[in-house]
């Protein structure tokens, strides 16, 4: 008679006939009168013992069926479809396949634990790998004056960033960057930490207060306003070539290029002004004109040093050379008058005289003209000079011709000296009468005797009105005649 084998609920297993064994399930069943029953039976029974502990899953469970993982070292249940753990965290290096919903796993490379949601693994800590070391919040007690304080204390790679507390007191234990812990949040001030990012205080500054609290913590009063007209007591400096723009459409620029300064006027043909408060009244002593690029000075203007001048020149007031230094001009000419119509042009001398001295050039006369006090004549020039005196009577002045020759009608000199003696007529520079030369040259050549005064001694030289008549002088003998 077959045995016919039924699972708790009822669900047929197998039907085995006499004699024989059937493996359907993890077990060995066998039927009525099967020769070795014996050993199978025990056999299962060690399995049972064991919950069939194996590297590998059975091959034919049932559900609810125990499987002992020799890898893992769990112990397993079928759940119709698939081996689970019974129960503890499964700890190994890679998360576990085939997880139901509540299943632990603890990640023996990072020493964390996770929780199975039903779709992934959740970790529940701690925050921070092994590697890491303590990183993020963790919930401590420290001790002061004032009794026990829990704070909340932020670990970055096992260093202390912040201690946040809900009063201000002084740890009696020594903490590393924290000498006072204040209500709030207190940085480590070993770390040179500081809050980075945007908050509403920081946003918009408090200004209505000017007293700082520290050389460090400065007061929002205390800052320069970027919307409104402000005022420092300290320097500006701007650290940037970029230098400073001034204007709503940034006409007024200050910058630097290679340690070059450069002042600008960006509007197109706009002015550049340089102005003063000279006894209440505005005054502009520099200014620029954007349209033609003149600059006017205005006032009293002192320059030291050298000043040159490429292109024109124009005073329209008086030139004043203070000091008694002489003006030392390189040009080789200096050029008046130029541009007007033609006028008496020169230069004049300051003296005590109504008109002063001066030499001009007189443009009527085209001549040059000089003198003082209103009285003035005209200064020679080569071709004003003359050598006929007696062709060209009160014309000018008188000159040589290429010859030499220089011709008068008269001539009257005021000077009188001696007579010419024959052993200082090469050498005397006396000025004699008409009568004494006369009387010099009746004595020259031939023998020195006294004169008869017939003027016809051999020896003299004949001077007279009229030529001498035959026998009178010798040979070599000089007739000089003279006007009656």
């Amino acid at each position: 008679m077959a045995y016919t084998i039924n699972k708790t609920d009822g669900t047929v297993v197998a039907t085995i006939t006499d004699g024989t064994i059937n493996t359907a399930t993890s077990l060995t069943l066998f039927g009525k009168s099967y020769s070795g029953f014996g050993e199978l039976l025990n056999e299962n029974l060690v399995k049972l013992l064991e919950n069939q502990s194996s590297t590998s899953a059975p091959t034919a469970p049932l559900k609810g069926e125990l499987w002992f993982d020799a890898t893992t070292n769990q112990l397993k249940v079928y759940d119709g479809s698939t081996f689970k753990p019974t129960g503890g965290a499964k700890s190994e290096a890679t998360a576990p396949t085939s997880a139901s919903a509540g299943d632990l796993w603890t990640d023996s490379d990072d020493d964390q634990l996770y929780v199975y949601t039903g779709s992934a693994w959740q970790l529940v800590g701690p925050v921070y790998t092994s590697g890491q070391t303590l990183s993020g919040w963790k919930i401590e007690t420290l001790g002061s004056s004032g009794g026990n304080k829990v704070v909340s204390s932020m670990y970055a790679g096992n260093t202390r960033v912040c201690i946040l507390s809900k009063e201000t007191f002084t740890p009696s234990v020594t903490q590393t960057g924290f000498a006072e812990i204040k209500a709030g949040l207190t940085l480590n001030s070993t770390l040179g930490a500081v809050f980075d990012g945007s908050s509403s205080q920081a946003s918009a500054i408090d200004v209505s207060g000017t007293t700082n609290t520290s050389g460090t913590v400065i007061a929002g009063g205390n800052f320069l306003r970027a919307d409104a007209a402000d005022t420092t007591t300290g320097a500006l400096t701007v650290d940037t070539n970029d230098g400073v723009i001034i204007g709503d459409s940034q006409e007024l620029t200050i910058t630097v290029a290679s340690n070059n300064v450069t002042v600008a006027q960006t509007s197109e043909d706009k002015n550049l002004s340089f102005t003063i408060n000279d006894g209440g009244v505005t005054k502009t002593p520099l200014a620029f004109t954007g349209g033609t690029g003149a600059i006017t000075l205005t006032g009293a203007t002192a320059i030291a040093g050298d000043v040159t001048v490429t292109g024109n020149l124009t005073i329209s007031g008086e030139f004043e050379k203070s000091g008694s230094e002489i003006n030392v001009v390189n040009d080789a000419f200096l050029k008046l008058n130029t541009g007007n119509s033609e006028a008496d042009a020169g230069i004049i001398v300051e003296t005590s005289d109504t008109d002063d001295a001066r030499i001009f050039y007189d443009v009527s006369e085209n001549r040059w003209t000089a003198g003082e006090n209103q009285s003035y004549s005209h200064l020679i020039r080569d071709t004003d000079a003359v050598a006929d005196g007696n062709a060209n009577k009160n014309s000018g002045f008188l000159r040589t011709t290429a010859a030499g020759l220089l011709t008068v009608t008269s001539m009257n000199l005021g000077a009188v000296g001696s007579d010419i003696t024959s052993s200082t007529s090469d050498s005397s520079v006396a000025v004699p009468s008409t009568g004494q030369v006369v009387k010099s040259l009746k004595l020259w050549g031939g023998s020195t005797i006294s004169d008869d005064s017939s003027n016809s001694i051999a020896g003299n030289r004949y001077v007279e009105t009229s030529a001498p008549t035959s026998g009178q002088g010798s040979n070599g003998d000089l007739w000089f005649v003279r006007e009656a």
